[in-house]
């Protein structure tokens, strides 16, 4: 290996390393602790080094988050639906998005709330499209409703995290919504 070589592998670990730092305190104590000295301190580089990787700061740093969690949440949705189709497509889809977003509140909230991504544009980042794909493909490859289907599944998830929707109700919402959005229901 050459140090060039050497030199652009620990670039990208460093990369990396800053991400997955920035998510951890995030979900720890919310996005308000992350800042760029905090994640200076526990990485162990000066805050130099991290505006090297992330001119931009924290915004940019909450984008490559986002970033991350849209591409862990195409490949969530896929790995759950896994060719079903109907029914069962859409509760496989249902139980999975929510599952995500319960399970990552702080890069679900860097995801929706915080990183300006652009959706249904031409500079839409590949993840993004192959999130909508996922779901796109769940509910039968109808693009209507899968826009209806990922604003119904970021709503209910968005009212789960703001405590607007009683836990007992959970499984009864979930059922409501796989109705709602099967397909042979909604032609």
């Amino acid at each position: 290996m050459t140090t060039q070589e050497r030199r652009a592998r620990e670039r990208a670990d460093r990369h990396g390393r800053i991400i997955a730092t920035a998510r951890e305190l995030a979900e720890e104590q919310g996005w308000d602790a992350v800042t760029t000295r905090r994640l200076a301190d526990r990485i162990e580089y000066s805050q130099p080094v991290l505006y090297g990787h992330f001119p931009g700061g924290k915004d940019e740093i909450v984008a490559a988050v986002a970033l991350e969690g849209f591409d862990e949440l195409a490949r969530t949705l896929t790995t759950a639906v896994g060719g079903r189709s109907g029914r069962d497509g859409v509760a496989a889809l249902t139980d999975a998005y929510l599952d995500f977003a319960a399970s990552r509140p702080a890069v679900y909230t860097a995801m929706f709330d915080l990183a300006a991504l652009p959706f249904a544009a031409d500079e839409t980042p590949a993840v993004l499209r192959a999130g909508f794909e996922a779901v796109r493909a769940a509910l039968g490859g109808d693009d209507e409703l899968a826009e209806v289907g990922w604003a119904t599944l970021h709503g209910l998830a968005t009212l789960r995290r703001a405590g607007r929707v009683p836990a007992a109700t959970e499984t009864h919402r979930r059922e409501r919504v796989v109705d709602l959005l099967d397909p042979a229901r909604a032609r």
